[in-house]
């Protein structure tokens, strides 16, 4: 397997995240692809243009971050991130898709601020910045301790928090309760986060 990367991407960092907790991850070559100047390095395996893309043995291509985990995970059926039915199954892709979209909405803060000064739009920056604070407030409730088990949402939400510390400190502390604190700092340190640390 190949997967087409950025070191400072969130969503592939879940993605290697996974591969490591399953390990699985000596079985995929990295393929650096940095498609913001050059959506062509990925466009072949990704037609979005966007990293993560997964290519398989067989020229299947998969992206984005949530079918690729679903598909590592699928490849070593113990101890499942992603419960396969039931309630659990949806709490899990509940959290998921909260932490994604912190991921979306603070990777649209990051792309605004680069752009020139004079075409930044302050309330689409707003606007995003209290969709963060929100959902940062509400994972107080999908967190769970250090030592319950470490699936699929407590990895994506995990991410999320680090995306957020490593390009908008400020809002990460500044949203983040307790529980939230303390999730973070017991999850920074777990080898699959420590080592898909962004450069």
């Amino acid at each position: 397997m190949k997967l087409f990367f950025s070191p400072t991407s969130p969503y592939v960092r879940k993605v290697r995240v996974v591969a490591l907790e399953k390990g699985l991850a000596d079985r995929i070559e990295l393929v650096p692809a940095n498609p913001w100047p050059d959506p062509a390095a990925v466009s072949a395996a990704n037609p979005l243009g966007k990293v993560p893309a997964l290519t398989l043995a067989d020229g299947t291509a998969l992206y984005d971050s949530p079918v690729i985990c679903e598909y590592l995970d699928s490849l070593v059926p113990a101890s499942p991130l992603l419960p396969r039915e039931g309630p659990k199954r949806f709490k899990v892709l509940r959290q998921q898709a909260l932490a994604d979209g912190v991921l979306d909405a603070a990777v649209s803060i990051v792309l605004e601020r680069r752009r020139p000064e004079a075409q930044r739009s302050p309330e689409a920056v707003a606007r995003a910045e209290e969709a963060i604070r929100r959902s940062v407030a509400a994972m107080a409730s999908e967190v769970r301790p250090a030592d319950a088990p470490f699936d699929l949402g407590q990895i994506s939400l995990a991410v999320a928090l680090g995306y957020l510390e490593f390009r908008l400190p400020e809002l990460a502390q500044g949203a983040a309760g307790p529980a939230v604190r303390a999730f973070w700092e017991a999850a920074r340190e777990r080898p699959s986060l420590a080592s898909t640390r962004p450069p």
